[in-house]
């Protein structure tokens, strides 16, 4: 059980930069309405004129977009609201958002080929979702709470989780190599939706403790089928809990496109439920921060839970099991290619001069130092205990356990067998 951020830590304002946020500023810092001060009323929705137009709002845009595939910014009156919290952006943060990208996008890289050279048991790729992450990890606060699936890579980057301690799990040595509690950031979720739920309860607790502090669920568009999902809206709903629900919809739940996922777009399920519910170009990071920026300072101000749908694209497979050539094609890969959030981003920082070679090629040298980094720590990892797998399954023991440990058992020895042949 997750201990309560509210009773651990003090309050902060709007205004506190969080510690760790390299690339941004604090969620809340700029285009806020409202102090972060406003009392939270427990079980009972309240009905303001920013909640119903954030609902008109969420419910009539298909699509925010404040950075073109081309790298230009978007200057709609349509987004005003929400690019009011990026207006004053940098172009230092502007620089920290492309190296999050860039360097979350080369521990991915580096972890899908361990896990093909038979150092990782599984691996989970971001790879085409960094923008979505980035966007979304950086605007949080030190003090908010957030509640992964098992694809979060750069979300956790976002909250100081070194990337080598995300590896342990996918190499079968422990549960999870961090303390959710050291950042805020909880260990990754495997059961599809259900982090969700947790992420509401402990958003209804930071209300009953009083704090200004907000929650973040993330989740993909497969687990938006889900009974937990619809369960942990109608619970956030009821009970106003200021918990987002970050919906990372990258067009395919393992091999189920959206078609058989949704009849209407995953956004507009809020409506349903009560709350706002915003699309946001999930390749286009500025639009991805500034959404969620909006969306946690309405959670910290008492006016509830909103649904963030990221949409997005899985470049690469589900998991390393995966083969998506079986069930989509070529060109609908090459069509997203040309959308890719990291390109989109520096072709804006070379039109705007914000970067010069010197910063892409230091970038670059950092990368690849990373990439050492990441396997001399794989590498170093002791092999798992193949036979763990049978423990713990029941208290005392089970015949079919027994025997299903002596087949694999079996197995094993086989290959020691040959071997010596």
């Amino acid at each position: 059980m997750t201990e309560s951020t509210a009773a651990r830590k003090p309050r902060r304002s709007a205004g506190s930069k969080a510690a760790g946020t390299t690339g941004t500023k604090a969620a809340g810092t700029t285009g806020s309405k409202a102090g972060t001060d406003a009392k939270r009323t427990t079980g009972t929705k309240r009905t303001t004129s920013t909640t119903r137009n954030a609902a008109k709002k969420g419910s009539e845009t298909e699509l925010v977009q404040l950075l073109t595939p081309e790298g230009e910014r978007v200057e709609d009156a349509a987004y005003a609201e929400y690019a009011s919290y990026v207006a004053d952006i940098t172009p230092e943060e502007l620089r920290g958002l492309y190296r999050d990208m860039v360097l979350t996008r080369r521990f991915d890289a580096e972890a899908t080929a361990l896990q093909r050279q038979g150092e990782l048991g599984l691996w989970a790729s971001l790879l085409g979702q960094e923008a979505a992450q980035i966007g979304s990890g950086r605007a949080t606060r030190e003090d908010d709470y957030v509640f992964p699936t098992y694809r979060e890579h750069g979300v956790a980057w976002c909250r100081g989780v070194d990337p080598t301690n995300l590896l342990g799990m996918f190499r079968g040595v422990n549960n999870g190599g961090w303390d959710p509690n050291s950042n805020n950031f909880h260990l990754y979720t495997i059961v599809i939706g259900s982090q969700a739920l947790h992420a509401t309860g402990y958003a209804m607790g930071v209300a009953k403790d009083g704090a200004d502090s907000g929650v973040i669920a993330y989740f993909g568009d497969g687990a938006s089928s889900q009974g937990d999902v619809s369960e942990a809206f109608n619970f956030a709903a009821v009970y106003n809990a200021p918990v987002v629900f970050f919906c990372q919809n990258n067009q395919w739940a393992i091999s189920e496109s959206n078609e058989k996922q949704t009849r209407v777009p995953l956004y507009q399920r809020a409506q349903g439920f009560g709350f706002p519910g915003v699309r946001v170009d999930g390749n286009d990071v500025l639009a991805s921060l500034a959404v969620t920026r909006w969306a946690l300072d309405r959670a910290r101000r008492g006016e509830g839970p909103a649904l963030i749908e990221a949409y997005t694209y899985r470049m690469g497979a589900h998991t390393t099991s995966d083969d998506p050539s079986r069930y989509r094609h070529d060109d609908e890969r090459a069509a997203w290619e040309a959308k890719d959030p990291i390109l989109r981003l520096r072709r804006f920082l070379e039109s705007a001069n914000h970067a010069d070679e010197g910063f892409f090629a230091e970038l670059e040298a950092e990368s690849e130092t990373l990439g050492k980094r990441v396997r001399e720590v794989v590498r170093a990892m002791p092999d798992p205990d193949r036979f763990a797998i049978f423990e713990n399954v029941y208290a005392d023991g089970h015949a079919l356990v027994d025997e299903e440990r002596a087949q694999f058992a079996a197995y094993q020895a086989s290959f020691a067998d040959a071997e010596g042949v």
